[in-house]
């Protein structure tokens, strides 16, 4: 039988009074630029709109690897923080949906690929902070994606999936991760030390977050590793066995905050 492409989530978000043709409605929304760089690195993408925090052990039990797309701010007391001035208005949906969805992963070992807001959620849903404002990461100008470098740190799973000693990679941020979750280790920094990419100080399946947006690059290299890392799952076309990620002994997910 011929193999499957793994199946990649993505999660999405809902914009109010969106326009549609003739009707003004909510939406589900991404940028397409986060499922096509799925599609173009081999993987099946399938878009996940914020539902009951509860059911997301049962979503991620039908997937091969998730993605946890970037945009707005984290709301500050999901990490006992105040808000600072500069921190926009809180989508504490969006934030239930996806700390449920990073809790069900991390529970289910399912390969992770956090982007810039999602590498943000994995560091709080591991217990760690954010920097609420700083300057230099975001673009020339409102909605411009800007670009610097990064140093990925030798030995991790960042310098595997990257291995120049110097990338530049587009960026467009005013957060970053301060301190380190539970059990997560810095992959790659800025210049400035600012932190770029985390994951797991030890081995087990394949989580990575990163403070950049690969998506609005040519570069498919991280998105690759984990399309390659979903796919050790086995798919195949037929009667699907073997299959993806078992449900029968997947543990049960973290609940969010």
């Amino acid at each position: 039988m011929a193999a499957v492409p793994p199946l990649i989530g993505v999660s999405t978000y809902l914009e109010a009074d969106t326009r549609w043709g003739v009707w003004r409605l909510e939406a589900a929304l991404l940028p397409a630029a986060y499922p096509r760089l799925v599609q173009r690195a081999g993987g099946l993408a399938v878009l996940l709109p914020p539902d009951a925090p509860e059911r997301a052990a049962r979503t991620v039990a039908r997937l091969d690897g998730l993605v946890i797309a970037g945009g707005p701010d984290v709301e500050p007391a999901r990490y006992g923080a105040e808000p600072d001035p500069r921190t926009g208005p809180p989508d504490r949906a969006r934030d239930a949906w996806e700390l449920a969805l990073i809790g069900a992963a991390l529970a289910a070992r399912l390969p992770l690929l956090g982007i810039c807001r999602g590498m943000q959620l994995l560091n709080v849903a591991l217990g760690g902070t954010l920097v609420q404002h700083l300057d230099g990461h975001g673009g020339p100008a409102a909605g411009v994606f800007g670009s610097h470098p990064v140093r990925p740190v030798t030995g991790t799973r960042c310098a595997a999936a990257v291995p120049e000693e110097t990338v530049v990679v587009p960026t467009y941020h005013h957060q970053a991760v301060g301190r380190l979750g539970a059990g997560l280790i810095a992959s790659a920094h800025a210049a400035d030390g600012t932190v770029e990419a985390v994951e797991p100080a030890s081995g087990g399946p394949w989580v990575l977050g990163v403070q950049w947006h690969p998506e609005m690059s040519e570069d498919l290299r991280v998105m690759r590793a984990l399309v390659h890392a979903a796919g050790e799952g086995g798919r195949t076309d037929g009667d699907g066995s073997p299959g993806g990620p078992s449900t029968a002994s997947a543990p049960t997910a973290v609940s969010a905050p």
